[in-house]
């Protein structure tokens, strides 16, 4: 099992990715860190990351699932990106995995995948606009499972959110 890990290069949030990637190491499951651009990512929190890979630089094909880490810096970088957008949409639409924690799930809304689906994000004006333009049916739990989609709420959510991910891997 291979996933692609988005971590925005500046205000990710730190345990939506130290906690998933605990699980992801002890399972198993190879990552690939990936940004908007190579180089080293910096936390809200401090936590620093490298990003190996930028979206333009990565298919699909070469992966079993995407996991978009949320944080300030998911908003900023990731939902005018559209090297990722297209990226998800590519995940989706070739049955794999799409996962994303915080502010991230907008990323789904905003690639189209959430029509109908059901999901969750943190909740801010702009997230909750982005999610309801996307079609999704807004759940008020931590994680939501919805097929291969997975979403989570936020950092307290960042274990099950892992777990999840690897669940949803393995069916």
């Amino acid at each position: 099992m291979k996933l692609l890990v988005a971590v925005a290069p500046d205000r990710f949030r730190d345990e939506e990715l130290s906690e998933p990637m605990k699980i992801f190491q002890a399972k198993g499951v190879e990552t690939v860190i990936g940004s908007t651009q190579i180089g080293e990512c910096v936390g809200m929190m401090g936590d620093r990351v490298e990003a190996t890979v930028t979206f333009e630089d990565v298919s699909a094909a070469e992966f079993d699932g995407i996991v978009i880490i949320g944080g300030l810096g998911a908003q900023d970088f990731f939902w005018s990106s559209k090297e990722l957008i297209a990226l998800v949409s590519d995940f989706y639409e070739n049955g794999k995995v799409v996962a994303a924690i915080c502010l991230s799930p907008a990323v789904l809304a905003l690639a189209g995948i959430l029509k109908g689906k059901k999901a969750t994000v943190f909740v801010s004006p702009a997230s909750t606009y982005a999610m309801k333009e996307g079609g999704a049916s807004l759940q008020n739990d931590p994680v939501v499972v919805d097929g291969k989609i997975i979403t989570a709420n936020g950092p307290t959510a960042a274990k099950a959110f892992g777990e999840a991910i690897v669940s949803t891997l393995n069916a």
